[in-house]
């Protein structure tokens, strides 16, 4: 069974169609490259998926169950997790402070509730273990390279025990070690069965780890295909419009 599906979905914003009828599905432990210029749908379509608009029409399922959202709050409780471009990360926040911001773990101290750095910091440890990653949780986020900032932005999907982790261009602005080392990270998510969809304009990222590559041109879904079937060449003609359908 699909753990995420999508049927005919669209999105209007008044006059201007975003999507157009997009059906795509995804199972446990897959990851979909989601391409396309800018102006596409791709964030369109991420948000939909991720609680941040409704759809003008057409159904989001998860498990095979019709779900609808109002907000990124009611998608994370389904299991749809985020990792944006800017990480959202706080520079001055230790690693593990990052992991739990917004979600700390309390402790009872008499009739006071403080925070519990104790066990934060360990499940940080532990998280960052699973993912292979040599973050520490006490390092300062301001004093990291990308490659260890995407895992502290990966490690926080992760408290959730999410299904489907949407990733906007994790390797952009950093370099090739630390591209290899996101590449990894996303490998040990699909490892542990969690469905990754990867928007990204790089295509050796998206043919290295990518099962299968969906390609958005002017809010039409026009391809939808194995990687292993398809080819840079025919990805790029996709999105410029060179050619018009996958074969």
């Amino acid at each position: 069974m699909a753990v995420l599906e999508l049927r005919a979905v669209t999105k209007r914003f008044g006059a201007i169609q975003a999507l157009s009828g997009i059906s795509l599905h995804l199972a446990p432990g897959e990851i979909l490259g989601l391409m396309g210029d800018n102006g596409a749908g791709k964030s369109t379509l991420v948000k939909i998926i991720s609680g941040n608009f409704r759809p003008s029409a057409g159904d989001l399922l998860i498990d095979g169950r019709p779900v609808e959202f109002d907000n990124p709050r009611q998608a994370r409780e389904q299991g749809v997790e985020v990792v944006y471009q800017d990480l959202a990360l706080c520079d001055n926040l230790s690693a593990a402070a990052n992991v739990f911001l917004g979600r700390e773990l309390m402790r009872r101290l008499g009739p006071l509730r403080v925070l519990d750095y104790g066990a934060m910091y360990a499940r940080a440890a532990e998280l960052f273990a699973e993912l292979k990653s040599e973050t520490r949780p006490h390092d300062l986020v301001r004093r990291m390279s990308g490659g260890q900032r995407q895992a502290v932005a990966i490690a926080r999907t992760r408290l959730s025990d999410p299904k489907i982790v949407l990733m906007d261009e994790p390797t952009a602005a950093i370099s090739v070690r630390q591209v290899a080392e996101v590449l990894d990270l996303i490998r040990r998510l699909r490892d542990r069965g969690i469905a990754v969809v990867l928007i990204s304009h790089r295509m050796p990222d998206v043919f290295a780890v990518c099962d299968r590559i969906a390609v958005l041109r002017r809010g039409c879904l026009v391809a939808d295909k194995p990687a292993a079937a398809s080819s840079p060449e025919e990805v790029t003609g996709l999105i410029t419009g060179a050619i018009e359908q996958a074969a």
